[in-house]
């Protein structure tokens, strides 16, 4: 009698995470040791960058972050986006993984961006429905319809200009092309300073990065060098709009 063939079963390899493997984590610390602007973002786009995305696309989905925490391309950028700029804080030396410890502060990330959108949909109260409004409220939106004065709509349109033209003048100061690059988006913003949205510091830092093509090291550097022109020029802090 032939004797049968014993067949070797083994357990399937998994395939999960292959958009975030050894190879990404390798690239991160290659980021991390570079010091050329050029090549850090070559390594961050060809290599980083679609391991982010898909990091933070299954998160969204797989937890249902749509749901309770906004719009999916904008959620998805705005993570990655926060991501990129926490890539200097991942210390390898520690002996965690980079999939692990990303995984982590995108979670995390997520979960506080829903919490504080539930939280604002609860604060929301409609205001046809007047019998269901505090009385604090009815005098902040009786506040809110309130036409300013006209002085005071001089006053601020006059500071505005100003303003303008104090950018304007640091505008005709600076030479290098990030400088200058960074002065235009701070000029476009405040020339449509009435149609943008601008909540925090974060907001605007998104604007300027989107107008200026410039990515958030280069920014910074910008900023240092025009604060300095700004510094010159007022000799104070009254007007301080540089963060």
């Amino acid at each position: 009698m032939a004797k049968k063939k014993k067949v070797k079963v083994g357990r399937k390899k998994s395939k999960s995470n292959l958009y975030f493997h050894s190879g990404t984590h390798d690239a991160i610390i290659k980021y991390q040791n570079s010091s050329c602007g050029d090549e850090k973002e070559k390594i961050y786009i060809d290599e980083i960058l679609p391991a982010f995305d898909k990091l933070v696309e299954n998160l969204i989905f797989i937890h249902g972050f749509t749901k309770t925490a906004g719009p999916y391309e904008e959620l998805k950028n705005d993570c990655v986006c926060f991501l990129y700029e926490t890539l200097h804080k991942f210390d390898a030396s520690r002996g965690s993984k980079a999939f692990s410890y990303f995984n982590v502060v995108a979670k995390n990330w997520l979960i506080i961006k829903s919490k504080q959108k539930m939280k604002k949909t609860r604060r929301h109260v409609s205001i046809d429905d007047v019998d269901s409004l505090a009385q604090r409220d009815l005098r902040e939106i009786e506040s809110y319809n309130a036409v300013p004065p006209q002085d005071w709509s001089l006053l601020r349109n006059d500071a505005i200009n100003n303003l303008k033209s104090l950018l304007r003048e640091i505008r005709g100061k600076i030479s290098g092309e990030n400088e200058i690059a960074c002065m235009d988006a701070i000029i476009t913003l405040f020339e449509h300073i009435d149609e943008l949205d601008l909540l925090n510091k974060r907001a605007v830092f998104v604007y300027m990065r989107e107008i200026s093509n410039l990515n958030p090291k280069q920014l910074s550097i910008a900023m240092s060098v025009i604060r300095k022109h700004y510094r010159v020029l007022i000799k104070n802090d009254d007007f301080d709009i540089f963060f």
